[in-house]
């Protein structure tokens, strides 16, 4: 096994354990409130959930994404999440691919993920750091030939790579390789943060550079300065990980400030996202459609079947939280009345005043 490999193994090991868990910082959502609607004057079955992604219909607003460990949990992991969001109308990003780009064995990265969902959206996946080292298009049209993929992922993760002993510390130049991957892709290319966020400024740069979609994997999600600070070699290097235990925007905040600043662009909500009641305030800060990971993660580890189910009980609650603010469709949903009003600068542009994805 590869120290890559070993490293994405533990990952997966620590963010399934309590400790990665405790070390949750909030996401902002507990701020947002709607108001309920007593008297809804709606039929709870008539809700329609679904969503426009990417050019196609989801039956609902759920991208479960980018979770990954070395190849041997990784091809379970990946065939499991992509037979439920297949069943269930979904979408699915897959985990980095960086061991199966640079050669080190497949990793749970085949055409037969593309054959267990064939009607699902998948997004292909790799990081911004790795553009220093290849060539980003050609790796880009491998990346999502690898999997058939809909989409790629290229994921920022400055702050884990720099707490990391021996991580990635060279981002100078790397939005320039953004925009050149972007004129070059045959897919749409989505940018996501890891659990830190993604400014209103940064966001906009990188719409500019063509860029289709914005997940912004705010602060609240799964904590990856804790998960290295979990994994460090020596005292020290863990004391530099715990420090930044509170660093990042938070999911709520960077969601409303992304669509703020980006009208007319795609925004993913993702970081903390741990209900369907948290899913329905992304999508009232200004979501498209919200993603989920952690929270996820036990059941998509366990078999299809629990994945399933999870992604059932997400989605029924969703439906509650619609049908008690009276909002028979997703659009009604960005409109719902809140308890409390936001900040100027976090209220998102209604439906009517910006393109639909």
């Amino acid at each position: 096994m590869s120290e890559i490999q070993k490293r994405k193994d533990e990952h997966l090991d620590i963010v399934l354990t309590a400790e990665a868990a405790r070390n949750q910082m909030p996401s902002a959502f507990a701020d947002v409130r709607f108001e309920h609607n007593a008297l809804p004057e709606i039929d709870l079955a008539d809700i329609d959930l679904s969503a426009s992604f990417l050019g196609r219909r989801l039956a609902a607003p759920l991208l479960v994404s980018s979770m990954t460990g070395g190849p041997a949990k990784a091809e379970a992991l990946n065939r499991h999440i992509a037979e439920a969001c297949g069943q269930l109308g979904l979408a699915f990003g897959v985990g980095s691919q960086r061991i199966a780009l640079e050669g080190q064995g497949a990793a749970g990265f085949g055409r037969d993920l593309r054959a267990a969902a064939p009607d699902a959206v998948i997004l292909a996946n790799f990081g911004a750091a790795q553009l220093k080292a290849w060539p980003g298009a050609e790796m880009a049209e491998r990346a999502i030939d690898m999997i058939d993929a809909d989409g790629l992922i290229i994921h920022l993760n400055p702050l884990q790579e720099a707490v990391q002993a021996g991580g990635d510390t060279d981002w100078s130049g790397l939005l320039s390789r953004i925009d050149a991957i972007c004129r070059a892709c045959p897919r749409p290319v989505i940018v996501k943060e890891v659990g830190a966020g993604i400014s209103a400024n940064l966001a906009r740069r990188l719409v500019d550079a063509g860029v289709t979609a914005i997940d912004v994997a705010g602060l609240g999600g799964t904590n990856w300065a804790i998960v290295e600070a979990a994994r460090a070699p020596t005292a020290d290097q863990r004391a530099i990980g715990e420090a930044f235990a509170d660093w990042g925007i938070p999911t709520a905040d960077s969601i409303a400030a992304v669509r703020t600043a980006c009208p007319d662009a795609l925004v993913i909500g993702s970081g903390g996202i741990r209900d369907g009641v948290d899913c329905a305030k992304a999508i009232r800060l200004g979501a498209d459609i919200t993603g989920l990971a952690g929270s996820v993660l036990e059941s998509a580890v366990a078999s299809p079947e629990a994945m399933v189910a999870r992604l059932a009980v997400i989605i029924a609650q969703l439906r509650i939280a619609c049908f008690c603010t009276s909002s028979r469709t997703l659009a009604d949903l960005r409109q719902a009345p809140l308890l409390s009003a936001l900040p100027s600068w976090q209220a998102p542009p209604l439906p009517s005043e910006r393109s639909s994805p």
